[in-house]
């Protein structure tokens, strides 16, 4: 009795689950779970058949068999399970079934009445299921749907209709022979054989989504990528996209390391915009970690003409850049090298006259003296850049050494004060060409040194809320001795909090800041007990003397600068409004910035303003005002609608806008979406990009965090 027992309560189960010997392949050093069956009655027959009835339930590991009798003859080794039966694995796949029987090897039988659910979604519903060889199930007279069926007699949004249906449990596919692919029950396609991975098959060769796209440069197309798995750690997909003026094939090649891992995107295109032409582009990007802490990564970016990414909707980029790092970061040290390529695509840039070979390198290393206490930095820095150009002064190239010393050290005084002060002394080594109005070879010495008291103060108020205060003034100074060197990398300069109390505010040291400064400003924050809060920053400078480097926009070219306002607000409502501007001696702001962002359980909406004033010396002979928007919201679970708009207040138009609509439930999601670029270029135009896609759930192992299905109505 015992002996039967184990043989009806191991095994069943596993040769009715399909998936169970594909994910749980035994080894010899495997050990079979205990396995555990229930039932209202258990006995033997006269005839020496072993029935169990009345809510049979069997449990191994995660598979689990219910139905109402089961009765197997050891003579004839037939085992036949009457219904309804479940049989549930590890919620990948479930078995429903009116009846079943099997043979005495438990590898091939009937199930009459059956229907074959994948993840709780995708359902195959047949009039008989056969089982053969413990590996293929063969669903006979099917309907495969991941739609919600209903009991009132509608037919469900979509489902596949077959003749036969084979899964093959070790592969973890799906053959499909004379289907037809229906909607709402009218047949629309018909396919005499049609393949498919099982929602447990991760990875699979096949098709993917296809997508449909009309704009006004390129006429409406269809793309129909191709899926291709090139082994446990590799693939490829290719996408050929077609319409009326362009054949375009794009491509993308993936591959894992056990240390890294590799990415290239690439398309090949031929259309009518550029007629004759070969046009296309490489984008592709990678990262190892090596011995000793290195991390290598590197990135492509190129494309055959400046037109190029905007007429296909690729990234909006208007320089491409191509770099290789190397990057060592430990406790107290930094090491860092790179080669850069810059690629411009702005009309009003000309390629041989930007830098477009940077070369960089970086080392950085801490000390923490026991006799001097503080912190001290030793920074070697190398860096050179140069231009395809030539020409005097344009084609300017510049290569640089940098060896600086920096020490600091903070002490407690008195009330609270604290005191820090920083000793620095750096030196430049600069090699020039292509620039007669400079030596071809010069250096400067910069020593340096600050004073900064702080006076940290905080409250506590009896509603549990926290203040915060801090009053900063410091005292700087520094001497640059040595020959003018030219600005190459400074150009542009912002000043905000994390440069208020630097010594040099330029960006690069090809420029230092030079001479007696004092800087005043404070810290303030505020923390309610309810999960608000607040924080804001003031300052200013004041030199000895004024920089002319410095820009009118910089809020810096005085010999006191503009005003630093810059604040921030959070409400526990999931608001927050983020704010910085620079407001000059004249009481009016020379740039300004304000961002807003909200989240909620429905919506999540950003948005920007950005204000600059006219400033020659950064290319703007007219003030630039501009607001930009993005947005979704979730208006109704099954619909969500985004929007997002790019418009200039100052020529009072927009240069972007689109707008888009998906509907998803549990068996499908429609992606329409519409943008127009507004800008135009001498080699771009206006254009207007129409999106659809449809994409049907329940093949997919990821169907996205959200899964709404629809329910059926009772009336």
């Amino acid at each position: 009795m015992r002996r039967a027992l184990h043989l009806l309560t191991v095994v069943p189960w596993i040769a009715l689950a399909p998936i169970a010997s594909a994910q749980q392949g035994t080894t010899a050093g495997d050990t079979i779970q205990p396995a555990m069956l229930v039932a209202d009655q258990v006995f033997i027959s006269s005839n020496r058949v072993l029935i169990a009835q009345g809510n049979v339930e069997a449990f191994q590991g995660d598979i689990r068999l219910r139905a109402q009798k089961i009765t197997f003859d050891r003579d004839s080794g037939t085992l036949v399970i009457e219904g309804p039966i479940r049989i549930d694995q590890g919620g990948e796949i479930t078995i429903i079934a009116n009846a079943a029987e099997m043979d005495k090897d438990l590898r091939n039988g009937i199930l009459s009445g059956a229907r074959m659910v994948f993840q709780q979604q995708l359902q195959l519903a047949s009039v008989q299921m056969t089982r053969v060889s413990g590996r293929y199930t063969q669903l006979y007279k099917t309907a495969a749907t991941s739609c919600q069926v209903c009991d009132d007699g509608k037919p469900p949004l979509w489902q596949i209709r077959a003749q036969k249906v084979t899964h093959d449990q070790l592969e973890r596919q799906l053959y499909f022979e004379n289907a037809q692919f229906r909607i709402l029950d009218v047949p629309v396609f018909y396919f005499p054989g049609l393949r498919l991975p099982d929602p447990t098959l991760e990875r699979a060769t096949g098709f993917l989504v296809p997508s449909v796209r009309t704009t006004s440069n390129l006429g409406t197309g269809l793309k129909v990528p191709y899926f291709f798995t090139l082994g446990e750690n590799r693939d490829l997909t290719l996408a050929p996209y077609l319409s009326s003026k362009t054949r375009t094939l794009d491509a993308r090649y993936r591959q894992a390391f056990r240390n890294g891992n590799i990415e290239f995107e690439v398309a090949v295109t031929r259309d009518d915009l550029q007629p004759g032409d070969t046009r296309g582009y490489l984008f592709g990007d990678g990262a190892f970690d090596l011995r000793r802490g290195f991390k290598l990564e590197f990135e492509i970016k190129t494309s055959s003409d400046d037109a190029y990414l905007a007429d296909y909707g690729l990234p909006d980029l208007d320089r491409l850049r191509s770099q290789l790092t190397l990057t060592q970061v430990r406790r107290d040290s930094l090491f860092r090298a790179g080669a850069f390529y810059y690629k411009t695509l702005r009309d009003t840039d000309e390629q041989t006259e930007i830098p477009s070979s940077i070369a960089d390198i970086f080392y950085q290393k801490r000390y923490h003296p026991a006799q001097q206490g503080g912190e001290l930095q030793m920074t070697l820095h190398a860096h050179g850049h140069s231009r395809t150009s030539n020409v005097d002064v344009i084609g300017r190239d510049v290569a640089r050494v940098t060896v600086d010393a920096d020490w600091q050290r903070s002490w407690h005084l008195l009330n609270g004060v604290i005191a820090q002060t920083q000793l620095g002394l750096s030196a430049d080594a600069f090699d020039i060409h292509d620039d007669s109005a400079y030596a071809s070879s010069v250096s400067r010495l910069t020593p340096r040194g600050a004073v900064t008291l702080r006076l940290p103060m905080t409250r506590h108020t009896a509603s549990g809320a926290s203040h915060f205060l801090e009053p900063i003034v410091q005292l700087g100074w520094s001497d640059a001795v040595g020959d003018d060197v030219p600005n190459d990398e400074s150009n542009f300069v912002e000043f905000d909090q994390g440069n208020l109390l630097e010594l040099s505010r330029f960006p690069a040291t090809d420029a230092r800041e030079d001479g007696i400064s004092l800087v005043y400003g404070f810290n303030w924050a505020r923390y309610a007990a309810g999960g608000w809060q607040a924080n804001a920053t003031v300052g200013q400078v004041f030199r000895e003397t004024a920089d002319s480097r410095f820009t009118k926009s910089s809020g810096l070219s005085g010999t006191s600068s503009d005003i630093l306002l810059a604040g921030q607000l959070k409400l526990d409502t999931g608001l927050a409004i983020t704010a910085r501007g620079l407001l000059n001696g004249s009481l009016n702001f020379s740039k300004a910035e304000l961002r807003g962002d909200w989240i909620s359980d429905r919506a999540e909406l950003s948005s920007s303003y950005l204000w600059l004033g006219t400033d020659p010396d950064e290319g703007r002979s007219e003030e630039t005002s501009e607001i930009w928007f993005d947005g979704s919201y979730q208006i109704h679970p099954n619909w969500s609608a985004s929007a997002n708009l790019r418009y200039d207040i100052s020529d009072a138009r927009a240069s972007r806008a689109g707008l888009g609509f998906v509907y998803s439930n549990e068996c499908v999601k429609v992606d329409l979406s519409v943008n127009r670029r507004y800008t135009s270029t001498s080699s771009v135009e206006p254009t207007t990009d129409f999106g659809f896609t449809i994409a049907l759930n329940g093949f997919s192992v990821d169907g996205g965090t959200k899964k709404y299905r629809r329910s059926c109505s009772n009336s």
